[in-house]
């Protein structure tokens, strides 16, 4: 396995980011966070791991030492209990805005229209849990919108290997969207070399919608939590389903929820300022609508439609 391509903080302005995504599909950063705001996050997730019984009765939630009769994982409803709280968590959303974090984002998407994904995923992953995995795969298959988009993937501690992490195949994002009915096999996947490697709390992982990556299995004691989110330019098309939640009508997520126990508002609903272009559009969507052969299908789309006029208010002005 070749170890990723690594670049400091410090040689930031030194470095073309752009030409390196470019040409690798991904650009791995050393020491870009500040420490303190990862640990007060991992302290949040680990509390709710501990209130959810995830860890070892009377060990200290810190050490994240793992309560293997507890093994769970997304869709588990349990793992989903634990999900949507962590979700909540407004120190999870403040992250993804991070200056040092966004300041990247606006080198790679090129310029200062940065659009940041609203729906940050926390992810809280059991040690030996191959259901777990998420096996070879490209983040476009289900974020849709415009190709150009990106994830940045940080571990919220250090992260060994052996310990669960994270594999690119390097320059997989220059052979478009490797079709495939599920996941992507790993011998097959066009592309370079697969590259991985200890990734510390601090660094982190930019790589493009396109570029296949997957996870390694951790086989240690403990759990492993790290976040991910993803970012474009708004000057490209963006699925609405990055921003409202379909199944809210189901009792899932819904944006009242996240932010009720918030201190603060200039994160709540930020992308109503921005001129979007959803994808597929409203017009779109009726159209769909009107195609479909059964009242629950129509349902659907129209609910849809609701949702985005309610959570994006200037498409229809």
């Amino acid at each position: 396995m070749k170890s990723f391509r690594t670049i400091s903080a410090r040689d930031l302005d030194s470095v073309s980011l752009k030409s390196e995504m470019e040409t690798y599909g991904y650009v791995f950063i050393r020491d870009l966070l500040p420490k303190e705001n990862l640990e007060q996050l991992l302290g949040d997730m680990t509390g709710i791991a501990s209130d959810e019984g995830w860890t070892i009765e009377g060990s200290a939630p810190s050490d994240r030492i793992a309560n293997p009769a507890s093994t769970c994982f997304d869709p588990d409803l349990k793992y989903k209990q634990a999900a949507n709280r962590a979700f909540r968590l407004e120190r999870l959303h403040a992250l993804t805005h991070h200056p040092v974090l966004t300041d990247v984002m606006k080198r790679l998407v090129g310029g200062p229209r940065l659009f940041v994904h609203p729906k940050p995923i926390a992810r809280m992953i059991f040690p030996n849990c191959e259901a777990a995995l998420l096996h070879a795969h490209q983040d476009n298959s289900g974020i849709a919108g415009s190709s150009e988009s990106y994830t940045v993937w940080m571990p919220l501690h250090d992260c060994l290997q052996g310990q669960g992490t994270l594999e690119i195949k390097e320059a997989s994002h220059l052979f478009g969207l490797q079709h495939t009915e599920g996941y992507i096999n790993p011998e097959t996947a066009q592309g370079g070399d697969w590259v991985g490697g200890h990734i510390n709390a601090g660094d982190a992982v930019f790589f493009h919608s396109l570029t296949v990556h997957r996870s390694t299995l951790s086989t240690s004691s403990q759990l492993r939590f790290s976040v991910d989110c993803r970012f474009q330019s708004y000057d490209e098309a963006v699925s609405p389903l990055e921003i409202v939640f379909p199944n809210q009508a189901k009792g899932g997520r819904t944006w009242e929820d996240t932010y009720a126990d918030w201190k603060h508002d200039e994160l709540k609903y930020y992308w109503r300022n921005l001129p979007l272009r959803i994808k597929p559009s409203l017009a779109e969507l009726a159209a769909q609508a009107e195609q479909v052969d059964s009242p629950e299908k129509r349902l659907r789309y129209t609910t849809m439609i609701d949702m985005i006029e309610r959570e994006i208010p200037m498409l229809v002005h």
